[in-house]
């Protein structure tokens, strides 16, 4: 293999993992970084925050990576995913496996440097990284299964930071999950037609024509909750009108 191919070859890589698209990464970080900022009173520990923005973006990339398996058979089907590594060859399913576990591995690697909780909840977490692909095959609306694995940080940011997840954790959580089903069903919504073609869910196919009021419904969830937490915390103006 020359230096062309390589170059070509870790340029399918860096595609795979989705690191020329960086948004995913922050929509999976923001909310570990609102969890780490309030369990950490507004100054949380240097080296624990370093640990978990490292290990968002090795779990969004082996995330991705994963994701491509799991849809493999159908992205070739669909315009906006026909040009990926996998469907297009540029990378073998062995590399792909290969490159999950070794970025899943790295990953936990960091988390056994924080305390037996957050090493609990991060097999949970794999778990739930793991297995998203395949709701689309049978949950409605898997965007929610989404918000739950996108914002699975959360909780593990209160447990290494108070070696335990109050009741404030689960309401960021919820109110990720809303977040997550409104900003990815307008994603999903340019894939609707391709998607009822080959088969799987989406909420855009569940919300039909209606999909617009349900994405506004969820994002006026997200707020709300937000600011439940806000209220719950006692959180001045300028948290308010942050969400505003």
């Amino acid at each position: 293999m020359n230096t062309q191919d390589i170059v070509k070859k870790i340029n399918s890589y860096e595609r795979l993992m989705r690191l020329d698209k960086p948004i995913g990464i922050l929509l999976l970080l923001w909310p570990t970084l609102w969890a780490l900022l309030i369990a950490g009173g507004g100054k949380p520990d240097w080296i624990i925050v370093l640990i978990f923005v490292t290990g968002t973006v090795l779990m969004r990339s082996a995330g991705c990576v994963v994701n491509d398996i799991a849809d493999s058979q159908y992205d070739g089907l669909v315009e906006r995913t026909k040009n990926r590594p996998l469907p297009n060859q540029e990378v073998t399913k062995k590399e792909a496996y290969s490159l999950a576990l070794g970025l899943s591995v790295i990953a936990f690697g960091l988390v056994c440097l924080l305390n037996t909780l957050t090493i609990q909840l991060s097999v949970l977490a794999l778990f739930l990284a793991l297995t998203y692909p395949l709701t689309k095959r049978f949950f409605a609306i898997p965007q929610a299964y989404l918000g739950v694995a996108f914002g699975f940080g959360i909780p593990m940011a209160f447990a290494a930071i108070d070696n335990h997840v109050p009741t404030i954790a689960w309401l960021l959580l919820l109110a990720n999950v809303f977040w997550a089903i409104a900003y990815d069903t307008e994603y999903a919504m340019v894939d609707r037609d391709d998607d009822l073609n080959i088969g799987v869910k989406s909420s855009a196919i569940t919300f039909g024509r209606f999909d617009v009021v349900a994405i506004m419904l969820c994002y006026g969830a997200t707020l709300l909750l937000l600011g439940t937490v806000g209220y719950q915390l006692k959180l001045s103006f300028p948290y308010y009108a942050g969400l505003v």
